[in-house]
């Protein structure tokens, strides 16, 4: 038997559970059953350069784009020919392989793609097993290496994986090629990388910071008025403007003419109130589901100011070197229910690896289910979490621990109950004019005391809720007569959109349903929003950077120069996320069976065919 990892240290993984004694080959180990495990070191094979298919594609011409092979060309990478050999060797001599790539999009692809390359038998070809490994820790190994699964089950994963990769090449080679050649036409000297994700990215930044140097403050108003109850309470409750103000207010509902708000808080001075309506609502918050990839470097980026790339890097090296957690570039949230067998070994190492959380832990109720356990939502792989793993972590970065406490974190909050509050609003009329009073009170912070000490985890009441929190112990009643002792008018303006960060950017990458217009696409995305994977969104924010795209400021993430440049002279449909969006929910719907790749690649050229077409009769000035 043969398995193929996807890398060296998977490989060590799977050796360390099979029998003894282990004879180490040359880019191969053979174990004492006489099974044999190799490895890929990552992808050992890659598209060919346009140049392959056509040598007058080495010139690049805009009378040859778009360049569409007719059939596909994959090489093997000159840096792991060695490795590549090796393994074509020791597939073509096995009876039986089994397949060990990471459990997502790509790992799946990446050995299927050597295994196609070595054309196999078709007999053979149905033979090859699939193992998901997400944890490196021995026992889970072993465990996993018992449940092996059929390849060809695994085949819409890898077709969508592989429509990606094409349509990478096609948009990227294609459109780079045109823009590069126009903009050459007007003197600049460079490359200009267009990207079928990474330009709609620099389009969200290009126009996130236009919007900002364009903006203009406007000042509104806003009444409060101030209330006492017969007992000598008092609360404050803010004006509702009626439906006859509508002319002097904004899109928001925000009163912009002052005089109108000092007439309220002239007509309302020293008069009778009466509540018209009292609402004490009893609401709840369950745990937020364990993390995958983008939340957590959402998460550390709002808690340390870690960009992507770090926190991906820093997950690697948990997973792999300590294998203190499990497969990190998942992009699901969610537990199978058979690791509920594992909860209690899980916080023991949780106790040992992170004492700060000892009071967080000795508190987790087990006997608690979240709604993360759902074997429904689980396919390839499932959420990051600790593994059983127990180690001293004082040999880990500060940084390193930071995320491995976020990760545990989250885990816990599985354990505890939901956030509890009590939602009062108390609708008071005053001289015919509508004012309203809110405040919140909690009741169990539940989950809520695990993230306490992170600003962005508790809501804040704003100050005039806060004021009035004190309403909640108070008996008021519908019909209560009042008395308006004084009035308040408060002056604002308008703010600016906040420059995007690498947190809120990698938002806007996994939630981008907010940024695109169409409202077709917007009712498509659905459950499959997002552009890119969770393995290559660190990887195109930090190609922006590295290609002079984007800059960061402290924390803000601005556009540069060149990026606004090249985006002011693309066609919107290339700028903006809508067009690849929508491709992002073909790609999802491929790997569920419910669109097909042909259909998706039709589309992928007829769509080339024509931004060609119009692009080429423009201007790129850089």
């Amino acid at each position: 038997m043969l398995f193929i990892a996807e890398k060296p240290s998977l490989a060590r993984a799977i050796v360390e559970v099979l029998p003894k004694p282990h004879q180490k080959g040359n880019g191969f180990i053979k174990t004492g059953n006489g099974d044999v495990v190799s490895w890929c070191i990552g992808h050992l094979l890659e598209q060919a350069t346009p140049e392959v298919y056509d040598p007058r594609y080495k010139k690049w011409q805009i009378v040859d784009l778009p360049i569409i092979p007719e059939k596909w060309i994959l090489q093997p990478k000159s840096s792991t020919q060695k490795q590549f050999h090796i393994l074509s060797d020791l597939i073509k001599q096995s009876d039986q392989i089994v397949h060990v790539g990471d459990p997502d999009r790509e790992g799946q692809l990446l050995v299927d793609e050597l295994l196609n390359y070595c054309q196999l038998p078709t007999e053979k070809r149905k033979k090859i097993k699939r193992c998901l490994i997400s944890d490196l820790n021995s026992s889970a190994v072993k465990k996993s290496l018992e449940q092996l699964r059929s390849n060809r089950d695994f085949i819409p994963l890898s077709t969508s994986a592989l429509a990606r990769a094409r349509a990478d090449w096609l948009y990227g080679i294609n459109m780079s090629r045109l823009c590069t050649i126009l903009g050459q036409k007007h003197g600049y000297s460079g490359v200009l990388s267009i990207g079928r994700v990474q330009t709609p990215i620099l389009g969200l930044v290009v126009r996130r910071d236009l919007e900002i140097e364009h903006f203009v403050a406007k000042p509104f108003y806003e009444v409060y008025a101030i209330l006492q109850t017969s007992e000598g309470e008092i609360f404050k409750a803010k004006w509702q403007p009626s439906e006859a103000c509508a002319p002097y207010q904004d899109e928001e509902g925000r009163v912009l003419l002052r005089k109108l708000a000092e007439n309220v808080c002239q007509r309302i001075k020293d008069k009778p109130a009466k509540i018209s309506n009292v609402s004490n609502k009893k609401r709840e918050l369950t745990p937020p589901l364990p993390l995958n990839l983008s939340t957590l470097q959402i998460e550390m980026a709002k808690k340390c100011a870690l960009t992507a790339q770090e926190v991906l890097d820093i997950c690697q090296t948990l997973y792999e070197k300590y294998k203190l957690i499990t497969y990190p570039r998942s992009d699901c949230r969610f537990l199978p229910e058979e690791h509920l067998n594992q909860i209690t070994a899980v916080k023991e190492a949780i106790a040992n690896n992170c004492s700060d959380l000892t009071t967080f832990i000795d508190a987790a109720d087990l006997s608690l289910r979240s709604k993360a356990w759902n074997d429904k939502k689980v396919e390839a792989h499932h959420a990051i979490i600790p593994t059983l793993r127990k180690m001293d972590t004082s040999s880990l970065t500060e940084n390193q621990r930071n995320v491995y406490q976020m990760i545990a974190l989250y885990y816990l909050a599985q354990f505890y109950p939901a956030y509890k509050f009590a939602e009062l609003q108390i609708d008071v009329d005053i001289e015919g004019g509508k004012f309203i009073a809110k405040a919140n009170q909690v009741i169990d912070l539940g989950w809520k005391q695990l993230f306490k000490q992170h600003k962005n985890r508790i809501e804040k009441n704003s100050d005039k809720e806060e004021e009035n929190s004190s309403l909640l112990t108070k008996s008021l009643k519908k019909g209560q007569d009042l008395h308006c002792i004084d009035s308040e008018l408060i002056d604002k303006e308008t703010q600016p959109p906040r420059p995007f960060t690498d947190a809120t950017l990698l938002s806007a990458m996994t939630g981008i349903a907010r940024f695109v217009k169409d409202p077709h696409i917007k009712k498509i995305l659905r459950d499959t929003d997002g552009l890119g994977t969770e393995a290559t969104r660190a990887g195109i924010i930090e190609l922006l950077f590295k290609r002079a795209f984007l800059v960061r400021q402290n924390r803000a993430v601005r556009a540069t120069e060149i990026g606004r440049k090249l985006i002011g002279s693309l066609p919107e449909m290339m700028s903006s996320p809508d067009m690849t969006a929508h491709w992002e929910s073909q790609l999802d719907a491929i790997s569920k069976k419910a669109f097909s790749y042909q259909d998706f690649m039709a589309e992928l050229n007829s769509s080339l065919f024509n931004l060609v077409n119009q692009l080429k009769h423009q201007s790129i000035k850089i």
